[in-house]
């Protein structure tokens, strides 16, 4: 049986399970998305990702500033929604709206909860170093993230995967999970269960005074940083150039053999010391410029074996 769905999701992550519903028969009665903010050097409101695929899709569109109001309430209920599906949508879900579908709220969360609760379980997963986590289908209640887990897939994080692989990957095989939880759900067949109350951990969104590269770090710390905030907001150092400092984004890099002082450039290709080993560097990027592979990057800008990275 077809079910009435209002989708409700912001960021790029969330568009592949918002197109695999359009295509599944059931009908999409309405995709709520945070509004067109300002963006580029003119700073023109630049719709969301959910919202441009909406509009090609002839989906009807929401932007409501807050749920939390009794006229946004109205007006989802107007929907007579069977259901909501939630993937980042970046808005609280008050109790007044999480009670309105007929079948409550499934949310697509990226993590082995009850591991990293919260914003950001792609980066942090990585940056702790995790070999392996998960993608989750929640009955969302007014807790963070504690709902009850209906489907999870797990998801092996390979030594050098960075945040921005993992983030389109696990994208797409939430949209797959969401599919089949949907298709349960309309059979009466989805079957929910509590989180564990042990292991629980909160992935708190990432602090501008992270992103620092810290090389007296042992190597896998540091490498596991370089690719859990890669591509954004990205990790990095500072050089001194003509006089001036500049930053340098690290994007990739790899753990290898080494040692010599935190931050010692330890040859002519860009494998720096760390506190315990050390790490080569393979993707850059400079600021105002396109990221580029290291080799390109050493040909009209040399680190030198011997220089100290700040």
């Amino acid at each position: 049986m077809p079910l009435r769905i209002v989708f409700m999701g912001t960021p790029e992550f969330a568009v592949p399970t918002l197109a695999s519903l359009v295509g599944s028969g059931h009908e999409m009665v309405a995709v709520y998305t945070q509004a067109a903010k300002p963006a580029g050097r003119g700073l023109q409101p630049r719709p969301s990702a959910v919202e441009a695929f909406a509009r090609q899709a002839g989906l009807t569109i929401c932007t409501p500033k807050s749920l939390r109001c009794e006229a946004a309430t109205a007006a989802f209920a107007a929907h007579q929604a069977d259901l909501a599906v939630v993937v980042a949508y970046g808005l609280i879900l008050p109790q007044a709206i999480l009670d309105l579908p007929r079948e409550g709220c499934l949310n697509l969360h990226p993590s082995k909860l009850p591991r990293w609760r919260g914003a950001a379980p792609l980066q942090r997963a990585l940056m702790a170093g995790d070999t392996d986590t998960a993608v989750c289908i929640m009955r969302m209640d007014a807790g963070l993230d504690t709902g009850p887990v209906c489907l999870a897939e797990p998801v092996p994080l390979p030594a050098d995967m960075t945040a921005g692989v993992l983030h389109d990957l696990v994208a797409q095989r939430g949209a797959d999970l969401m599919l089949r939880a949907v298709g349960a759900l309309a059979r009466g067949t989805l079957d929910c269960r509590p989180q564990a109350l042990e292991g629980i951990t909160y992935a708190g969104k990432i602090e501008k005074s992270e992103t620092r590269l810290d090389w007296a770090r042992p190597a896998k710390a540091v490498h596991d940083r370089i690719r859990g905030l890669s591509p954004f907001p990205g990790a990095w150092f500072e050089i001194t150039v003509d006089g001036k400092a500049e930053r340098i984004k690290v994007l990739e890099s790899t753990r290898t053999d080494g040692h010599g002082a935190p931050g010692l450039c330890l040859d002519n290709g860009l494998t720096v010391a760390c506190a315990e080993g050390a790490v080569r560097l393979l993707q850059l990027q400079r600021a105002g410029r396109k990221p580029m592979a290291a080799s390109e990057l050493l040909r009209g800008f040399p680190f030198p074996a011997g220089m100290q990275l700040g």
